[in-house]
């Protein structure tokens, strides 16, 4: 266990405003609707909305429209340290459909991967919300969480994601007086990897030590922290379901140095990164999820995630994340693990968890930061949706749907992930590409059994 003191370096907050709200573009949350549902299947729709994620805003200054940030660098004026960073800079409102491709239908959100405006935008990441300043928060357990999804433009080195992560409902604004946007403005996120590419972390600007990494991005000192449920990661190619947790801390949090986990200090921060994941592909069934297999990707289907305790109750520790999928109108139960020497499982649980890692010789981190139970806790306390688009700049997304690590035996169980080439995914390839995207829709939540027939 680390002392707080170690893990994370908290800087004493002025009284200065920062993180504020610009008023150049007005934000207009696009309204998305779900359905919650009570025993016996008899379902409510709710009018609800979705907002995009602070990174992606422009961040200009309060006095005016000079950009605090351009490419993959601060301004040197206008951020010259932390402080003034904070109290200079401003958060604009979203042109979603024109600028980022996000557009909503009914109960339909669409995310399209690369849109070409004024400038050109790649990826996003948005956030359900429950009112115009609150994110929704979910408690899963003891419940099923039931969406459909259109994975057809979505080919390898991409991933369109659905999932939950411990963040504040209000975005981080009345824990950190310089946040004056809020979950309005989509701030507040943090996950498992504990990322350190975010502009704003606690409220206040993460300009130290910034380095760029790509044309757009860079990583400043610090990341930020907190549990993450990877209900879908996925492209036309491979699929996984992923929980992922940490230990010693309680909600979003700021990290620095080893506790972040950054490259050979992975397993000695705070965070599980690796989760303990069900890939079908990487479990042994290579034509379980794919281009006309089992689970067609070349149409729409539904993905049902069920959050089982062990008393049946709301209360009760989560003991098993199950998995079905319906598509014209068949119910297909999950695949099963098969490969010699392990169980034929097909829901995660402690005990698969446990056999999975020592089965691939993988580091077991998810065990050692609470496994389950701490997924659990993390619900009962309330998660955040998100749903995203992304390409990824670290290792091509091979880690989802090819061999990796790119030197292991792919005959070796664990290595092989999905079908395709470990020299697919390179972002530059992939973001020339046109018409890629995907579609969540028809949100549903309530008891087990309640959300599909």
């Amino acid at each position: 266990m680390y002392s707080a003191a170690a893990i994370f370096a908290f800087a004493l907050l002025r009284s200065v405003r920062g993180q504020q709200i610009g008023t150049y573009t007005a934000e207009d949350h696009p309204v998305l609707t779900v359905q919650q549902c009570s025993a016996g299947g008899s379902c409510t729709t709710q009018s609800k909305s979705v907002v995009l994620d602070s990174n992606w805003r422009w961040l200009h200054s309060t006095t005016g429209y000079t950009n605090c940030y351009t490419g993959n660098q601060w301004d040197a004026t206008l951020c010259p340290d932390v402080d003034t960073c904070t109290a200079n800079c401003a958060l604009d409102g979203a042109d979603y459909s024109g600028t980022y491709g996000i557009s909503t239908s009914g109960n339909a959100l669409t995310l399209n991967f690369v849109t070409h405006g004024a400038n050109t935008n790649v990826g996003s990441r948005v956030y359900l919300l429950d009112d115009e300043n609150t994110y929704h928060l979910f408690n899963m357990k003891n419940q099923e969480f039931t969406f459909d999804v259109d994975v057809s433009n979505l080919p390898c080195g991409l991933n369109g994601a659905l999932y939950f992560v411990q963040m504040d409902g209000d975005g981080g604004k009345a824990r950190f007086p310089t946040n004056a946007a809020g979950a309005a403005y989509g701030t507040g996120y943090c996950d498992t990897q504990c990322p350190q590419d975010l502009k704003f972390i606690d409220g206040q600007a993460n300009m130290l030590n910034w380095t760029g990494t790509s044309a757009n991005s860079g990583t400043g000192f610090y990341g930020t922290c907190c549990n993450e449920m990877d209900v879908w990661e996925a492209n036309s190619l491979s699929a996984a379901f992923t929980p992922h947790v940490c230990s010693g801390i309680t909600g979003q949090t700021r990290c620095s140095g080893t506790a972040c986990g950054e490259g050979d200090e992975r397993y000695d921060g705070v965070c599980d990164k690796d989760g303990c994941d069900f890939n079908s592909w990487r479990m042994g069934d290579e034509t379980f999820y794919g281009p006309s297999m089992t689970v067609d990707t070349t149409s729409k289907f539904s993905v049902v995630t069920q959050f089982l305790t062990s008393d049946n109750t709301t209360t009760g520790d989560l003991v098993e994340i199950r998995r079905i999928y319906v598509q014209n109108g068949q119910v297909i139960q999950n695949s099963a693990t098969d490969f010699p020497g392990i169980a034929a499982y097909n829901s995660i649980t402690d005990d698969f968890c446990n056999a999975q890692k020592t089965l691939f010789g993988d580091t077991n981190s998810f065990e050692t930061r609470g496994g389950l139970a701490e997924m659990g806790d993390a619900f009962e306390a309330g998660m955040v949706l998100v749903m995203s688009i992304w390409d990824d700049y670290a290792v091509n997304m091979l880690w989802l749907d090819s061999d990796y690590p790119t030197d292991g035996d792919p005959c070796q169980p664990g290595i092989s992930r999905g079908p395709c080439a470990t020299t697919s995914g390179v972002p530059a390839t992939v973001e020339a590409e046109s018409g890629i995207s995907v579609v969540y829709s028809n949100i549903k939540f309530g008891p087990i059994g309640s959300t599909f027939a």
